[in-house]
């Protein structure tokens, strides 16, 4: 059974999530404070955490910050706040958060979110094969594992799903349309440039690696292109 952690400081928001997240069967545990979650965290392995961005004592983002020096990527976290600038969904994606919902918002869309993310978004079961090998990058599906040049890429799953989806398409133009339906799983309600904070994450990655050779090409108005042949592609 999967379990969740909540962390929510408002009463009526804590109670309708768990009452709904519950229902489905999942194992969930509460924080109503960053203090309190903080603790539980660093004594108890949890799956998935909804987190609320602005809390009393510790705040979300620092929390995820924490997430992401203890566990890794391994835990999936779900950004929950009452603000909607695009500033504050870009500051949660970029220190770690794997999604992010505004409030209100609707409990079957949030239900339909975690389940997408414990498919983590691509159903590797049925792939026919387990490695992918694109130019200088190397993908083990089954292992979530990729790296570039010989070096492994430290990716959140949403990354990693999202580099998969463009190496399984390689040549091809995708649109933010296309990669929200096909790698976020979902009819996603939000921004689309979502896809374009994850890309730049992405990006980034490689770009530490070598700065000079970055196989993710963007087509303006368009989407996002993945080549396979190592060839100093820049940073546009």
């Amino acid at each position: 059974m999967h379990k969740i952690l909540i962390v929510e400081d408002e009463s009526a928001i804590l109670e309708l999530i768990k009452f709904n997240v519950k229902k489905e069967g999942y194992d969930v545990v509460e924080a109503r404070d960053g203090n309190t979650a903080l603790t539980y965290l660093k004594e108890n392995k949890v799956d998935l955490v909804i987190l609320d961005l602005m809390l009393p004592g510790i705040d979300g983002i620092e929390i995820c910050r924490h997430i992401r020096q203890m566990y890794g990527f391994s835990v999936y976290v779900i950004m929950l706040t009452a603000k909607g600038e695009e500033i504050d969904k870009i500051v949660g994606l970029e220190i770690g958060a794997d999604d992010y919902m505004t409030k209100p918002f609707s409990p079957r869309e949030l239900l339909a979110r975690i389940k997408a993310a414990f498919r983590r978004n691509i159903d590797i079961g049925d792939r026919e094969k387990k490695f992918i090998v694109k130019g200088d990058l190397k993908i083990d599906k089954d292992q979530y594992y990729c790296e570039y040049k010989g070096v492994p890429l430290d990716l959140t799953p949403k990354q990693f799903s999202l580099l998969l989806y463009l190496v399984e398409n390689a040549g091809k133009v995708c649109t933010r349309e296309e990669l929200l339906s096909k790698v976020w799983g979902y009819d996603y309600l939000g921004d689309s440039r979502t896809v374009d904070v994850h890309i730049r994450q992405l990006r980034q990655s490689l770009s530490d690696i070598d700065d000079n050779d970055i196989p993710i090409q963007t087509l303006w108005g368009v989407g996002y292109r993945f080549r396979s042949e190592s060839s100093g592609i820049n940073k546009k």
